[in-house]
């Protein structure tokens, strides 16, 4: 009788032994998953791990250790259905917003660079270009006779006034040699550029956009072609020098100035 107790006692502990493992092993799978929620440490995983399998444990223990457990899955649970619950689309859309910024802000880099480089392509050409057309001018200066100031006043006007009334002949500034070859000698200026400029801008004097106007000379206007003539020489020898140039026609002209060079350069080289 002794021997039946004592082998039922025993397969009763062995029970609650088995019992008590399989709970720890479940208790210790959840606290493993979420042990910052649970609030457990390394220690009690130990104490609930290792004690409770070497000590004799009672059936209120088991219960005790069942209960942790399922209380510990259900706030591993709630956690993670209070997570699930979390609106992450602002995050979503705070994300794709800066990513969009990025996108655009490349692509304006990336067009301003390409815009830089063009402007300076067409810097450097339109510098070669201009080095050519000051080179070409250069060449076409050196075909225009030079004027002769040491033959005196009276030789100078005589000469030049007969040439450029040939040169007038017919036109509305006809007649005026005399008046252009005296204001040159008087300014010291090209006798030739004055008249030649007057068929560039208005045909001799035919189109003139002022009164006795044939130079395009800002907005004057004067009274007579004789006060015109002197004041427009005058204006040249203070203004732009003795001659025609690539640079005075560049100041002259800026809209059309190689135009205007070759067409006034042009008309010097037939008085």
């Amino acid at each position: 009788m002794t021997d039946r107790r004592y082998k039922q006692r025993k397969s009763s502990i062995v029970a609650k032994i088995a019992a008590v493992g399989c709970a720890s092993i479940v208790l210790a799978g959840c606290i493993g998953f979420g042990i910052a929620s649970a609030g457990g440490s390394a220690q009690e995983v130990d104490a609930f791990g290792i004690d409770a399998m070497s000590a004799p444990v009672s059936e209120a223990d088991t219960a005790t250790f069942a209960e942790s457990a399922t209380d510990s899955s259900a706030h591993e649970a709630t956690v993670l259905a209070s997570t699930a619950k979390r609106d992450i689309s602002k995050g979503i859309e705070a994300i794709e917003a800066e990513e969009e910024a990025a996108r655009i802000a490349a692509e304006e880099a990336a067009r301003a660079e390409e815009a830089a480089r063009v402007a300076a392509a067409e810097a450097a050409k339109a510098e070669q270009q201009a080095r050519a057309a000051q080179d070409s001018a250069a060449s076409a200066l050196a075909s225009l006779p030079d004027v002769d100031f040491s033959v005196g006043k009276e030789a100078f006007i005589s000469t030049w006034s007969q040439r450029i009334d040939a040169y007038l002949s017919g036109s509305p500034l006809a007649g005026q040699g005399v008046t252009f070859a005296t204001a040159a000698w008087e300014y010291g200026v090209d006798p030739r550029w004055s008249p030649a400029i007057s068929n560039t801008e208005s045909s001799k004097g035919a189109v003139c956009f002022k009164p006795y106007n044939a130079w395009g000379w800002g907005q004057s206007s004067w009274g007579s072609w004789e006060e015109a003539i002197n004041a427009h020489v005058a204006g040249l020898a203070s203004a732009y020098g003795y001659s025609i140039t690539y640079g005075a026609a560049m100041k002259y002209c800026p809209p059309n100035y190689d135009h205007w060079f070759n067409a006034t350069l042009g008309q010097m080289q037939m008085i």
